[in-house]
């Protein structure tokens, strides 16, 4: 009778297995191996790693300095083609509003061969970040920097003694664009920069240059200590600007050659290449006058060594 049969119902059998004990793979996982072990450089916890992302940073903000450069605005570009900076070419936004001011950037353009390209107001814009152009923008190359070897080589291959400029802590443009003036009105045979926290030639160097950037080298080395030991080796005279010197420009002897070593006017010159120039000379000023603009102070000492020497001779 159903329901009364003693029999046991059917057993559904299944091959799903329920919770086992173990590692739940961990060991197995484990007994793989992890590879190849990374490269100091690529472990981020590692102070290489530190190392190789600074010098990323600091090649990535050199490649950006070398850039072409667009100078913008109507008075600044005519300043530029004036002091004939190096340009590759003058863009002009569609349907600017033309002036005397955009005339003359024209034909002087045009004069000097530098290609003249009309383009969209809106490419003008993304070519320039935003929109305070005034229609107009000035590409320059990246300046040409010279190398101190050559410089030095050329210099004694010139007659008379040498003479250069090494600025050590100036970021500002107009004071390396007034000191490579000054450099070429002395008779100074070139100017060198460090690669780091310096200003470089740009288009405001350019202009403040008054066109001598074309013809003064400028060179531009990683160590300035290193290219102080070098002109000495070369039978230069390595003299630091700095008050409280060994010497005052009225009592130094600036006919042979030198190397005049110029830091800005809050941070001085660095430690390190302080310590290796030949001679620290201050420049006498009244008591109440604290100290000289850089590229003023390099141009006093530019002067009176070109003095000396046309005595000299």
């Amino acid at each position: 009778m159903a329901g009364n049969d003693g029999r046991h119902g059917g057993v559904r059998k299944t091959n799903k297995k329920g919770a086992q004990k173990g590692s739940g793979g961990q060991v197995r996982r484990g007994l793989k191996g992890k590879g190849p072990t990374p490269r100091a450089e690529d472990r981020t916890y590692h102070a290489a790693h530190k190392r190789k992302v600074e010098r990323q940073r600091r090649d990535q903000g050199r490649h950006e300095r070398d850039q072409t450069e667009l100078v913008v605005g109507r008075n600044p570009v005519i300043e530029c083609l004036h002091a004939r900076v190096p340009a590759t070419a003058l863009y002009v936004a569609e349907g600017a509003a033309n002036d005397d001011r955009l005339t003359e950037a024209v034909h002087t353009a045009a004069g000097r061969g530098i290609p003249v390209i009309e383009v969209n107001r809106l490419e003008l814009d993304r070519m320039t970040g935003n929109g305070m152009h005034q229609g107009i923008g000035l590409a320059i190359p990246p300046f040409e920097y010279a190398n101190v070897h050559d410089l030095i080589a050329n210099a004694a291959a010139a007659p008379g003694p040498g003479m250069f400029v090494i600025l050590d802590n100036i970021t500002d443009p107009r004071n390396l664009g007034a000191v490579i003036r000054s450099v070429g009105a002395f008779g100074g045979n070139g100017v060198v920069i460090p690669e780091r926290r310096s200003a470089s030639v740009t288009a405001v160097a350019w202009r403040t240059s008054a066109g001598t950037a074309a013809r003064v080298p400028v060179a531009r080395e990683t160590n300035l200590t290193r290219t102080v030991k070098e002109f000495q080796q070369n039978g230069y005279q390595v003299v630091g600007l700095d008050a409280g010197g060994d010497h005052t420009l009225d009592t130094y002897d600036g006919t042979d050659n030198v190397v005049i070593v110029v830091g800005s006017e809050g941070k001085g010159i660095s430690r390190l290449v302080r310590e290796n120039c030949d001679t620290i000379m201050s420049i006498p000023t009244e008591p109440w006058v604290e100290s000289l603009n850089a590229s003023v102070a390099a141009g006093v000492v530019l002067s009176e060594f070109a003095r000396q020497r046309r005595a000299a001779n």
